[in-house]
């Protein structure tokens, strides 16, 4: 009798763990290696906020988030939809609703019941869960060179595929620090640089605004750049922006500084008036009070809003012109915040380097998966979803590698 083939997936993560169970469901021996003490924290850290998993709108709609990535993400996002994660999600009874956003949640509202079902699900298929240990590459016959908190040197071991699934460089502290580039760079797989994806950006505000404002959230306010406008939440911090609707702009953002050194954005204070129904209403308000007076009482604006408006520059006086301003506030975006601070990469595996089923074309056997890939996406459950939907794509292109392969047993080729 044949014996099954053995894989092994590097990356305790949210493609780690759904490669692994397309690969244990037909019958491979599969082993999830992840150097943290325990799987999924980022999963569990994204949960914080609900758990965003996917989103409901319409497939078509939903694979253009993906800009220039949706054509190579296509046919794996059509085989794991929406719809397909829900249901995924009810198999392991974790329900879930659609909010008044179209987003998708468990509707426990958190990450951990679903991760916790999700593990008894793999061990029970019989997937071999070894946390605290550490992928360090290849030795010279291609086996995986393994370190773990007992082991004195990095151990060798004989895998028939591999998947990596180790995400990209942002949150190093929950594990994906992106030092998996310098292996596979050494192993002639040439990389996309990493860059910083829904991230903040950071403004050279004066000493004042910052002491006094830093954490202050303006909404709703409405960001726009180069003609499209996002609306939702912005944050001041000490150094610049964060919130929903910088993170929405951030690809754009992030170009547009790495071509001219700076890029700015403008801020609608009052998204839901128009230009002339803010006139109208500062125009009402008696020209001898000051202008934060005139702000309050004309537009209700916050302290915070107030602030921003004055740190602009010099504010014009005239309902007019003050109306004008209020609507586009000019924020000069100097640099994007250090990857450790952004919610996920661009950059990495470019898809040149990869086979249509997630092989790396310079190494015969190994699949990657997730945000290791050069992709980006904004928030609203997309990040989620490719990173699912790539890791069950990335194990379904192993089997098909593994079957070929005349039921021999290889090591992976290097």
């Amino acid at each position: 009798m044949t014996e099954p083939f053995r894989v092994t997936v590097v990356g305790g993560g949210p493609a780690g763990l759904a490669a692994a169970e397309v690969l244990s469901a037909a019958g491979c021996v599969v082993q999830v290696l992840d150097a943290m003490p325990s799987l999924g924290r980022k999963f569990l850290m994204a949960g914080r906020g609900g758990l965003n998993i996917t989103h409901s709108e319409p497939h078509e709609a939903l694979e253009s988030r993906y800009g220039a990535a949706a054509p190579c993400l296509h046919a794996a996002l059509a085989n794991w939809t929406t719809q397909n994660i829900r249901d995924w999600m009810s198999g392991l009874d974790q329900d879930s609703f659609v909010g008044s956003s179209g987003r998708v949640f468990p509707k426990a509202m958190k990450a951990s019941p679903l991760l916790r079902n999700w593990l008894a699900r793999l061990r029970a298929q019989g997937v071999s869960l070894r946390p605290r240990t550490c992928w360090q590459g290849w030795d010279a016959q291609g086996n995986l060179l393994l370190a773990g908190p007992e082991t004195a040197a990095p151990e060798a071991e004989k895998t028939d595929a591999l998947v990596l699934a180790l995400g990209g460089a942002s949150w190093p502290r929950l594990g994906s620090n992106g030092h998996w580039a310098d292996i596979l760079a050494a192993r002639g797989v040439a990389l996309a640089p990493f860059q910083p994806a829904n991230c903040g950006f950071c403004v050279a505000w004066s000493e004042l605004f910052a002491q006094r404002f830093a954490g202050a959230p303006l909404k709703p306010v409405a960001l726009s750049f180069e003609g499209r406008a996002v609306r939702g939440e912005v944050v001041l911090t000490a150094s610049g922006l964060e919130g929903g609707a910088v993170y929405a702009l951030a690809s754009a953002l992030r170009e547009r500084v790495l071509a001219q050194g700076h890029a700015t954005v403008l801020c609608d204070l009052r998204p839901d008036m128009s230009l002339a129904d803010v006139t109208a209403r500062l125009a009402r308000v008696r020209a001898r009070e000051s202008l934060s007076n005139r702000l309050r009482k004309g537009l209700n604006l916050s302290a915070a809003a107030i602030g921003l408006l004055r740190e602009s520059g010099a504010v014009p006086t005239t309902p007019g012109g003050l109306a004008e301003r209020i609507k586009a506030v000019p924020i000069r975006l100097d640099a994007p915040q250090p990857l450790a601070r952004a919610i996920s990469t661009a950059g990495g595996v470019p898809w040149a380097a990869c086979t249509e089923q997630f092989m790396l074309r310079a190494l015969p056997g190994v699949f990657v998966a997730g945000e290791m890939l050069d992709w980006e996406a904004p928030t609203g459950g997309y990040l989620l979803h490719a990173c699912l939907a790539t890791g069950r794509a990335a194990a379904n292109g192993a089997l098909d590698w593994l079957r070929k392969q005349g039921g021999e047993r290889y090591p992976v080729s290097l």
